[in-house]
């Protein structure tokens, strides 16, 4: 029985370490692996974000699908930052040539644009960027 009790409350702290050192907000970024394409060439992409502090400037949430020797952006939008892990979703019609169901992969960006260029004009900072295979359904 002790034993049983010690190997439990051993479980139980690693645990806890484990989820200690990973716990705490940070800028992140996820990109879901199946993503969808209809049949009038709407690409549909989504994911989570999460982002800290925008009070330097806006942050954008943005995505790039491949496939083959294809390269489009699917869409591009504002990220609220409040430390809370948000939903992504962008879509877009490409024709010709139109992707297909099948595999492909996704490029995502989360980034800050702070005035830092010449003369104020607004530079991008790379919060977050995700590179994942996914599925077209």
């Amino acid at each position: 029985m002790r034993f049983r009790l010690a190997l439990a409350l051993g479980s139980l702290l690693a645990a806890a370490a484990a989820g200690a050192a990973h716990a705490g907000p940070a800028d992140g970024l996820s990109v879901d692996a199946y993503g969808t394409v209809a049949t009038d060439g709407t690409v549909t992409l989504s994911g989570t974000y999460r982002c800290l502090d925008d009070s330097a400037g806006p942050v954008l949430v943005s995505s790039t699908l491949v496939q083959g020797d294809r390269s489009t952006g699917i869409g591009g939008t504002r990220a609220v930052c409040d430390g809370r892990v948000r939903d992504w979703s962008h879509s877009a019609v490409v024709k010709e040539p139109a992707y297909r169901a099948g595999a492909a992969h996704v490029e995502a960006t989360l980034m800050q644009l702070t005035p830092d260029g010449p003369l104020g004009t607004p530079m991008p900072g790379f919060l977050a960027t995700r590179a994942a295979a996914v599925t077209l359904r």
